[in-house]
């Protein structure tokens, strides 16, 4: 999925955002079924359509990839997806592949529509755009206007997610008996926090892959010459392709989760196994964000089969089921929607002051420079595939770089890049404030710190690690651990008045070695642990 943070429920909100509505937020007009629909590379699936043979624009626009340096699998991942959608739509589509956007767009002169597309950048090139009809966003279970709604309907009150995703499964009729949340309780949060199995086995069997065609061997071809010719530049490693590139294939996927993994998703979600990445994780996340699935299907697809498995007495762990779907329509849609809500300089809040360059090492996910397990086995599969699941993400790469100092703003184009489902949209509530607390609270009310027990409890790493996680000071000393103790001290003053961090301050008055912790650490800095 997305990146929802362990135990992302109760105590995730948001501030109240910014007093001036922004251009870019207007009330956009729903369907234009007339026109020409240009569909960006995230908009891929029939529902941004508004009638089956309405006659479309697709856009290869290689300045995307030399702007920055992405995984070569996301770059692989997107170029396929585009050009499977234009063969599936034949003479329907006109695909361009020209440098930038306004290259293709100066060639028509008939009208253009497009759905709003998710970032603030992409929205200001479209609305300053002559010709071009924006319409409102899709593909998201609720809409901006309901949620624009719903916040102002809160008054001052915090944005709590938890209500938000109570208030859209009342609008939505999702895991609803009448008026009560079905099996009696909205959040079953608290039974999901299981390590991993003690046979260090997936709870789920493998899940289905897609086969490479002639389309793919087209995109890897032309991603080799733009790296020969110097034009752009990947990190991570190349294929096969996991993810799924068409509708078909990502229906496939769905149907996979539901009918053989969704069972056992739950209880062990946010542990970590280094020989079973996938555990009973969806995989889901790419297609949605290309536009492939609209996550409402999605949703009741889940619903529709716990019901159906419960009248034949087979019933799914509601605790599973009710755990997907609050990804699904509240992590993911309440991510999309603060993005919006905290408004243009959220990406710019640095309330712990962390100033450090994201590491070479890291940048370059060069897992073998790393001794550290868990950091080196979750770089590794981040190279191989260009993804990891939620808790990796928050708590062995985030936590790591929230110990550190990094920069929030460059560690989110970092996430950005790097996996295949970051989005500008995705990553910068998720990094900004979810991770690096960067926001000073507004989204999530603590600071997702934690030391080396953590990762011992929730995965099998530090059984073959050098750095033991009880250990803070010597060459044993856990770089998690003695991390924690030092981050806390750096930004004692800063998070005095946090009242979920009172008890961890309290306990730096109690380390007798603090003063050789912080020093240690400090010299350690961001070199590979």
């Amino acid at each position: 999925m997305q990146h929802p943070g362990a135990g992302a429920g109760a105590d995730t909100d948001a501030g109240t955002g910014a007093e001036e509505r922004d251009p870019a937020l207007a009330d956009f007009p729903e369907r234009s079924p007339a026109t020409r629909r240009w569909l960006f590379a995230d908009q891929l699936g029939p529902h941004f359509l508004d009638r089956p043979d309405q006659p479309v624009l697709l856009v290869e626009a290689k300045a995307v990839f030399a702007r920055r340096r992405f995984h070569r699998q996301k770059a692989h991942l997107v170029l396929s997806a585009l050009r499977h959608r234009a063969a599936e739509l034949g003479e329907q589509a006109h695909l361009h592949q020209v440098t930038t956007y306004a290259e293709a767009l100066d060639r028509y002169d008939e009208p253009l529509s497009v759905c709003a597309p998710t970032t603030w950048s992409s929205r200001d090139f479209v609305l300053a755009r002559p010709g071009l009809q924006v319409l409102a966003a899709r593909g998201f279970v609720s809409t901006q206007g309901e949620f624009a709604g719903w916040a102002e309907g809160r008054g001052r009150r915090r944005l709590l997610m938890e209500d938000f995703y109570r208030d859209a499964r009342r609008r939505r009729d999702v895991l609803m008996d009448g008026a009560q949340p079905l099996g009696g309780q909205w959040n079953y949060d608290a039974e999901n926090r299981e390590p991993p199995p003690r046979d260090g086995r997936s709870p789920a069997p493998e899940p289905w892959w897609p086969a490479e065609d002639e389309i793919d061997e087209q995109v890897r071809a032309d991603l080799d010459r733009w790296e020969a010719d110097g034009e752009v530049s990947f990190v991570g490693d190349d294929g096969p392709r996991l993810f799924p590139a068409t509708r078909e294939e990502a229906l496939t996927r769905l149907h996979d989760f539901l009918t053989a993994r969704l069972g056992v998703f739950g209880p062990h979600e946010d542990a970590m196994l280094a020989g079973e990445r996938w555990l009973a994780h969806s995989l889901l996340s790419p297609a949605m964000n290309l536009g492939l699935l609209d996550p409402l299907e999605v949703v009741r697809a889940a619903e529709a089969t716990a019901r159906a498995r419960a009248a034949d007495g087979d019933p799914l762990p509601l605790n599973s089921v009710e755990g997907f779907v609050r990804q699904v329509m509240g992590w993911r849609d309440y991510i999309w929607h603060t993005y919006w809500h905290f408004g243009r300089p959220y990406r710019h809040a640095n309330a712990l002051r962390a100033l450090e360059p994201v590491p070479d090492w890291m940048a370059e996910l060069d897992d073998s420079a790393v001794d550290a397990a868990c950091l080196s086995g979750v770089l590794g599969d981040l190279r191989r595939d260009g993804w990891v699941h939620h808790i990796p993400r928050l708590m062995v790469l985030g936590n790591y770089a929230l110990q550190r100092g990094i920069d929030p703003r460059e560690l989110t184009d970092w996430f950005h890049r790097t996996f295949v489902d970051g989005y500008d949209w995705v990553m910068v509530a998720n990094i900004v404030g979810m991770s690096q607390h960067a926001d000073g609270g507004a989204l999530a009310t603590k600071p997702y710190a934690a030391g080396g027990a953590y990762i011992d409890r929730m995965s099998d790493y530090c059984g073959r690690c050098p750095y033991d996680p009880r250990q803070r000071l010597g060459d044993a000393a856990c770089p998690y651990t003695a991390g924690y103790w030092a981050f806390l001290e750096r930004n004692r003053e800063r998070l005095a008045g946090n009242q979920r961090m009172r008890r961890p301050l309290q306990g730096l008055d109690r380390l007798r070695d603090l003063p050789l912790v912080v020093e240690q650490e400090a010299a350690r800095g961001t070199s590979a642990p």
